[in-house]
């Protein structure tokens, strides 16, 4: 079964390279590349970002996305944090915790790979791919929700930004009438930073608030988008989180944090309010993250957010 999946994605690979012959794949200049174990992104000799779907503990998450200028933002399974996987999505179902990798958690299993293309979006060369992942229970193996997640990204030349779409379709399986959904106060779409951008960065959002204290220095407060502006490895980079308009419990509940070290996430505020997906009715959310060189002011996140919606 292994085999079959890696010749289909392979195939898909070699038709979407079919569709981008000639011309046009010379003035996009974006290539994917396809390894035993993660998905790249390139354009031209700059790496976009890597994606791992095998050879995982227990999700497949981004693990690597670069600025512009070449950049890489993001961290990996810190020593203080092993599951904090770069920019991640998980929650708990009925129960399952899939966040924390500790006593039995619940494990998101890469199926395999489709619609794997280079296109425009809005002008920009985009590429990416749609994933199918099963959400297994550990003990009973049972399949609790199927998410149909789709990975694109493209850099925005006038903003001179570096733009992750991710969509996730999270569907009840055959024969159940429905799933709960609940958490900790941060769990959804995570995102742990470079070591170096842990101390001295600065949380923004839309809203201009600073929002409710949950615990210490944890956070929770509901806009449009946030963003976090730090150094990393001495050089300044800004990056935001958006949430679609059409998102559940819009605006996001972000959560964040600033000690003992940096960290944003996008939620459904599962601690409070638990959340059914029935068997009828998938639950369809859509972000985006945005990475930019240097300092961006909340005008031009503003801008380069509404150019986002506006584009879906």
């Amino acid at each position: 079964m292994e085999g079959f999946r890696n010749v289909t994605v392979l195939l898909l690979l070699i038709m979407g390279l079919f569709r981008l012959s000639g011309p046009a794949m010379a003035e996009e200049s974006m290539r994917i590349a396809m390894e035993a174990n993660s998905v790249s992104v390139y354009q031209g000799q700059r790496s976009l970002l890597c994606y791992r779907y095998e050879d995982v503990p227990f999700k497949p998450y981004v693990q690597q996305l670069y600025s512009p200028g070449g950049i890489n933002v993001l961290r990996d399974a810190p020593h203080d944090h092993l599951h904090h996987h770069a920019l991640m999505y998980a929650v708990a179902v009925d129960g399952v915790n899939f966040w924390e990798e500790q006593t039995e958690p619940g494990r998101q299993q890469h199926k395999l790979f489709g619609d794997m293309r280079i296109d425009k979006n809005g002008g920009a060369p985009n590429a990416g791919f749609t994933e199918q992942i099963d959400w297994i229970n550990p003990r009973s193996k049972e399949l609790l929700l199927k998410e149909r997640r789709t990975i694109k990204v493209c850099q925005l030349n006038g903003v001179k930004a570096t733009l992750l779409n991710w969509k996730s379709s999270l569907a009840v399986p055959s024969g159940r009438k429905s799933m709960t959904l609940t958490g900790s106060h941060y769990f959804g779409l995570g995102m742990r930073f470079l070591e170096s951008m842990d101390k001295g960065g600065e949380f923004l959002n839309a809203a201009g608030q600073t929002g409710d204290i949950v615990r210490g220095a944890e956070r929770l407060a509901r806009a449009d988008w946030c963003a976090y502006t730090a150094k990393a490895d001495g050089k300044i980079v800004t990056i935001a989180i958006f949430g679609h308009a059409e998102n559940q419990r819009h605006p996001t509940h972000w959560f964040t944090m600033t000690t003992p070290f940096a960290y944003l996430a996008a939620t459904l505020n599962l601690h409070k309010e638990p959340l059914e997906v029935t068997s009828d009715k998938p639950l369809e959310l859509r972000y985006a993250v945005a990475v930019w060189d240097g300092r961006i002011d909340k005008s031009k996140i503003d801008q380069v957010y509404q150019q986002w919606i506006d584009g879906q």
